[in-house]
Formats: structure tokens, sequence, C-alpha cells
């Protein structure tokens, strides 16, 4: 067993293995319907025909998922880590997103063939590894009966493109890894000078340059999306497994955080099978996409997961189907569904930078002045690398970032869902972002980000009034938080988030091309003629 193993099941308190012997079967060859050869390996307890099968497709090298393999090798399972196609020796051109239901399928049939096959199959894995199992889960046959996914989703689009905007530094990064890989860096190589290339790359424009910088070539993969800006484009069609979700009848259990940039997907899907009659389990927690605090969880839950449905182990303790970390309180909560049951609380902006449940007043807009040039910056958040929750005074004190602030609360206020917040803007670009991000001052002045959304405003989704304003909704992602009595409320509005999400350049050109950058001023109105509100989703515990 590996160190890496070994440490692994250490940090998950996953108590001692079955057994500490396996075998490993390396370059197993698996034939594809078009007639390429994708390569796997398989490890085993010994003696291990006829055990349930966890099947791990990935794209990032067969060595990078040892350590899972490993763990439910030693705790009665078979497993078999298959690379996708173009990746780490399988052949075939890797499309990212676009090819994995026909080879996943092909696995699986080639696994049903073999003579260690013993009938029952799950699958397991994060981000792309779990997109590999929605791409297929629907058409699988019977005996695939369980699926462990974690930060994942089977549409990829609200996370590469939120809100219209692109989501610039969690795709270059992605686009440095893989591309990396694929010229033939080896993972320790990897990181050497990544930081530097990032940040280039962050401002380079056009942005179609930006994989030149970090990879040294461009990478087909981070140009198509660039190209495909619009929802409607073909590259979303290709990717998009949603539409199967509903006919997954495999027993699944998703695992994801409040900052994980596929969040909002991973819930979408979760309420896709609630209302397809299905009875998925849902784990959130306080994590982001690559959260380390995360990897305890992932591995008992599918572990018990497994044993349940692969094994026909009973719970080991009953709960319920829906458990999620309630951030402020810092505690555990069962659901029994998600969203719970909320009462919606409005909160309006105020002239003099307040935020309450009082009726707006007369009051001229605030002003700012957004200079692409100089982006206003992230901090925190679903971005990926550096999600999570931090301090945002620093940024809150820019001229190009406006507040509203509650006063302190008379006692604690929990909200579980999604926030949303309507704004009546005018700005001088027919061509502009909104960023709303709700924060939690605490007694000592701290501002911590909760949950954050983006708008990208063009003329066919934007309705100009005669005197120039606009009605502008920001759905922020969900969150579930426990404000504390003493804290305030916080809603940031600003225009951008930069590098998380590419800046809006004013002109309405495409993304790829665009290399002006104009200014946009920008008008934030909160009179009775022209009111901005933030509607909260109070939740009550009984």
């Amino acid at each position: 067993v590996s160190v890496q193993s070994w440490a692994f099941s250490r940090v998950a308190r996953l108590g001692r293995p079955i057994t500490h012997k396996r075998i490993a079967e390396e370059n197993l060859r698996i034939p594809m319907r078009d007639g390429v050869v994708t390569v796997a390996a398989r490890y085993a307890p010994p003696d291990a025909n006829g055990l349930p099968i966890v099947l791990i497709r990935t794209p990032y090298g067969r060595p990078s998922e040892k350590a899972y393999a490993e763990i439910f090798a030693s705790r009665g399972y078979q497993v078999l880590v298959h690379s996708c196609r173009g990746t780490f020796g399988s052949g075939g051109q890797w499309l990212p997103f676009q090819t994995d239901r026909e080879d996943g399928l092909d696995t699986i049939e080639w696994i049903r063939r073999q003579p260690w096959y013993g009938g029952k199959i799950g699958m397991f894995g994060p981000s792309y590894l779990g997109f590999v199992q929605w791409a297929i889960a629907a058409d699988c046959p019977h005996d695939v009966v369980a699926l462990a996914l974690q930060v994942t989703a089977s549409n990829t689009r609200d996370m590469m493109f939120p809100g219209g905007a692109f989501s610039l530094r969690t795709m270059l990064a992605w686009t440095y890894l893989v591309g990396k890989q694929a010229n033939g860096v080896s993972d320790v190589r990897i990181g050497i000078g990544r930081g530097r290339a990032l940040r280039k790359g962050y401002e380079r424009l056009p942005l179609s340059e930006a994989d030149l910088g970090v990879v040294g070539n461009h990478f087909e993969f981070f140009q198509q999306l660039l190209r495909s800006e619009s929802a409607d484009a073909p590259l979303w069609k290709k990717m998009d497994c949603s539409d199967r979700v509903a006919g997954v009848t495999a027993a699944t259990h998703t695992l994801t955080g409040w900052y994980d940039i596929f969040l909002l997907g991973a819930l979408t899907d979760y309420r896709r099978l609630i209302e397809a009659g299905r009875k998925p389990e849902l784990m959130i927690g306080p994590w982001g996409h690559s959260s380390l605090g995360s990897l305890g969880p992932t591995l008992r839950e599918s572990l018990r997961h497994f044993d349940t449905h692969l094994r026909g182990r009973p719970r080991p303790v009953p709960t319920s189907s829906v458990r999620i970390f309630l951030m402020g309180a810092g505690e555990w909560i069962d659901l029994p569904e998600w969203p719970p049951p909320t009462e919606s609380t409005r909160l309006w902006l105020h002239p003099d930078g307040g935020l309450r449940p009082s009726e707006p007043v007369e009051g001229p807009p605030d002003r700012y002045r957004y200079d692409p040039t100089d982006p206003t910056p992230d901090v925190g958040g679903t971005s990926d690398p550096k999600p999570g929750s931090r301090d945002n005074r620093k940024v809150e004190s820019r001229p190009d970032v406006l507040t509203y602030t509650t006063d302190p609360l008379d006692e604690n206020l929990e909200i579980v869902g999604t926030v949303t917040v309507r704004l009546s803007i005018r700005s001088s670009l027919r061509f502009t972002d909104f960023f709303c991000r709700l924060c939690d001052v605490t007694r000592n002045g701290k501002s911590m980000n909760v949950c954050d959304g983006i708008i990208r405003l063009t003329p066919e989704n934007s309705e100009i009034q005669p005197d120039g304003t606009c009605s502008v909704t920001v759905v922020l992602w969900p969150t579930a938080y426990q404000f504390k009595a003493g804290h305030r409320l916080r809603l940031q509005v600003s225009s951008g988030s930069h590098p998380r999400f590419a800046r809006n350049p004013g002109t309405g050109e495409p993304i790829t091309a665009a290399t002006t950058l104009r200014v946009a001023n920008q008008e934030v109105f909160h009179d009775p003629a022209h009111r901005s509100v933030v509607v909260l989703p109070i939740h009550r515990r009984h």
C-alpha cells in the first residue's frame, strides 16, 4: 500500500482495512466501438473474482487515482482505473466532456465480459471524474447500481460562464494543468512557475492568446470555450448531460461545497432526481472545489454508499438524505430535502449606504467608475484555486465598489437557499457586468464573503427605460449561513471580480478577440421610483 493511500486513510479516519494485500494489473487494453484502444489498471484484493467493482474514469492519469483505488481495494472492492481516450497511453483524441458517453458505456460492457466480473458496479470520482458518471448513468445496464459524485455536475456551462461571464481563473488554471500534461510535463514539474504563468495569462489580451502564455501553445478546448460565449453555441449541447439525469435509476450520493465551482449544477441535478421520484443523497460542506477538508467526507461517504448498495450492508446510522454545513454556526444540520422551506425577507438599499427592511427613501443614486484596465479584484468565493470566505475590507475600500450595510443584528439570523438581488441601474455602456456579494461583517469589522453572483448585460437581456435606467436581477449562488447577533449583513455592488471572471471590455466584441477596453460609468438607484433590494431566504429551525 502506498504512503499516499495510508495517509488518506488516516486523514479520513477510515479505520482498519480488511486486507493489506492486493493485486495490481497494469496496462489492460480496452477497445472502444470506433477501434480506438484505451488503457486501464485493475486493483483488487487476492481472490477478488466476483467482488463488486468500483470504476474510476479519469483524464488525469492512472497514478493520480492510485490512492483512492488502493483504499477501495483494501476494503473489499475491485477497482478499475481507466484513462480517458487521448490521455496517458489511451489512443484517440481527447475532446473534453464530449466523448465520455460512448467510451464510458464501452468500458462498462468490457467489464461485464471479464471473468472476474461479479454483477455489480459502482462509479466514483470528483469533478471531471464525476461528469463521466453523469454522461453514462441513464444508459447503463441495471448492474451499475451506485454513483458517488463529488464536486461535479451534468452541465458545465453554469460553471464556465456563470451569468454569462467567463470563469477565467478556473478555466485557465485547468488549461495549465491538462495542457502541460498533454505536452508530457510530469506531475512534479507542473507546479514550477505556475503562479507567474497564470498571472500573465490573466492579463493577456486578446483572451485567445492567454493559453499561449501558460501552456506555450494553443489548447484547443480553451479556444472552443472562448468561441462559445453564447448559450446557444453548439459546444454546449455536446457537453450537456442534464437532459438524461431524470432517467438515472442508480443510487446517487452527491458531495459538494458552498464554495465549489459546480455547486449550482450539483443542486440542479439533485432537484432533477427528486422530481423524477428518485431518492438521492446530498452533502454540502464548507469547501471549495479542491479543498483538502472534503477528503475525509468524500472517502467515508463513498465507502458507506458502496457498502450499502454494492454489498447490501445496512447504513450504520440512519440519517437524513440531505446533510448540510451551516456556516457561521459551524454545525451540520439534517434536512428532509433541498431546498428547505424558507420565508422571504426584503432588505432595501438606502442612499446613506444602509440596508434596511424599511421602504426606500428619496435620494440621489450612488455612482462609481469601472475601469477594465484596473479591474476590481476577486477575493475568495467559488474561484478555483483560492476559494472560500476571506476578509473583503481591502476590496471594499476601492472607489469602484459600493457597499450597503444593515444595523447590528439583535438575534441570530439564518439564511438557507438562494439570495437574489434586484438593482435599478444606469450605465454609460450597453455591454457591462454587475457583480453582487453578500458579506458577514463581524463585531471587529471584518467583512467575510458568504455568497455572490454576476450578470453580463447586453442589449438583448436588458430593457432600458425612457430615463435610461434598467432593472437587473443578480441571482447569488446558494448558501447556508448563520449571521450572529451583533454582526451586520453587507451587500457589495461592483462590475467585476478579476481574474475570477474575465473583465468585460465594454465594447460588445467577442471575448476571444476583444482588445479595446472601455470605461463604464455606473449608477445604482434606491429611491421609491427606482427600488433596489436584497431578498433573503430565512430559515427557521423548530
